[in-house]
């Protein structure tokens, strides 16, 4: 064979063998790239004790003081204890704290909650969740010292809303008991949405105690 056309086949032997290779990242680089992946549920639980919950409980008022003044003076309820994002059409979510007796329940469904009187009256105030499943991102949107434009897209964002929910019901309510709740008595800090007119507040707690009965 002409030393040209050996050339040539040694040439085209060689693209071939390089089309059949597969780069493999070495261990190193992939211990990066999962460190660089996004992660929500380890960011959630990062800031969870020492940012969210000290920051639930400084901002928090009494669940009773709150919703008088969201009544009231919205605006007024907003500064002292709402946060929103600037972007989009999320309502106002305001932190609260509170101390009442559970006048009823549903703890046979995943999204399970108990209805709470805060006044004495004897009728519910206030809806709380107790998980596992937890509707809203009232926690993540209770914070002001998270954004959305600290994600890279509304799916990131998303994620690291339901990364709160996921986080408290794995340390916190899923711990709680489930039968004969009613008529005892509750203790709560955490944040909820403004509520539709005439619907119970759906409150996300950070915290919670059931105690005995009234």
């Amino acid at each position: 064979m002409p030393r040209f056309q050996s050339a040539c086949a040694l040439m085209f032997a060689g693209a071939l063998a390089l089309g059949g290779c597969k780069l493999v990242k070495t261990e190193e680089e992939q211990r990066q790239a999962a460190a660089g992946a996004f992660n929500p549920d380890k960011l959630v639980a990062d800031i969870w004790d020492t940012k969210v919950v000290p920051y639930l409980e400084l901002r928090a008022g009494a669940f009773r003081e709150v919703s008088t003044l969201v009544a009231s003076d919205l605006d007024a309820a907003a500064e002292k204890y709402g946060h929103k994002e600037k972007q989009g059409n999320a309502p106002w979510t305001f932190a609260a704290k509170i101390d009442g007796v559970i006048v009823g329940q549903e703890t046979k469904s995943r999204a399970a909650y108990v209805d709470v009187d805060v006044d004495g009256d004897g009728k519910a105030d206030v809806r709380v969740s107790i998980g596992p499943a937890i509707r809203g991102t009232a926690l993540r949107d209770s914070l002001t010292f998270v954004n959305f434009n600290e994600f890279k897209n509304q799916i990131e964002w998303a994620q690291y809303g339901k990364s709160f929910n996921t986080h408290v019901n794995g340390t916190l309510l899923e711990k709680l008991p489930r039968d004969g709740l009613t008529g005892k008595t509750v203790k709560a800090t955490g944040a909820y949405p403004l509520p539709a007119k005439g619907q119970l507040p759906q409150f996300v707690p950070a915290t919670i105690t059931v105690g005995g009965a009234s």
